[in-house]
């Protein structure tokens, strides 16, 4: 069995990859079978979400941009969606020798931890980089300030995270796989697409 709790660094993985991104950014980061992988395909849509969601805030465009804004972040939250239930698939199956008969079950899935340690490495970026940018001293120190606290948020989950997947290899605790199932986008299971068909 692979020992995913000593290797496993999502913030580590995150940075790096959004210090690349923002210097030239892909047009797609796909999941293969390993977890790295699959950790960076779904950093990459918290990434393009993140980038959405200022574009749907603009005030100086047409209706249309933004309704196809709109439509945008609902593809890629789907793939988001989709690639935390990988994660958790994933080491779900490393951990698969683990016996967990007497273990008690945590509320949130490993997958969905590192979804929002993705998105806390995107607060840090963002706010890293006006803290950087000159012009407004005030405005740099107040971000500057906030980045500390979102690194100590991070870093308070992330260890989180390490006794999670710890006590899941001592046999302590345990999480499944949630489903989201989301509804929205399935003509089938939305009667606003079902009346637009």
């Amino acid at each position: 069995m692979a020992d995913v709790a000593n290797q496993l660094d999502p913030p580590a993985l995150h940075d790096r990859a959004l210090a690349g991104w923002y210097r030239g950014r892909p047009t797609s980061v796909e999941a293969g079978d390993d977890l790295d992988s699959i950790l960076l395909a779904q950093h990459f849509c918290n990434f393009n979400l993140w980038n959405l969601e200022d574009e749907a805030r603009r005030t100086d465009v047409d209706d249309g941009f933004i309704a196809r804004i709109k439509r945008a972040i609902d593809r890629w939250n789907q793939k988001r969606n989709d690639l935390i239930e990988r994660i958790d698939e994933t080491l779900l199956a490393q951990l698969a020798d683990v016996d967990t008969s007497r273990a008690d079950q945590h509320s949130e899935t490993a997958g969905q931890m590192i979804d929002r340690l993705s998105i806390l490495s995107l607060k840090i970026w963002h706010m890293g980089q006006v803290a950087a940018r000159p012009g407004d001293d005030a405005l740099a120190a107040e971000c500057a300030a906030k980045v500390v606290v979102l690194q100590a948020q991070r870093a308070d989950l992330g260890a989180c995270l390490q006794r999670l997947l710890d006590d899941f290899r001592a046999g302590r605790r345990f999480f499944k796989v949630y489903r989201q199932f989301k509804a929205y986008n399935d003509p089938r299971l939305n009667p606003a697409l079902r009346r637009g068909r």
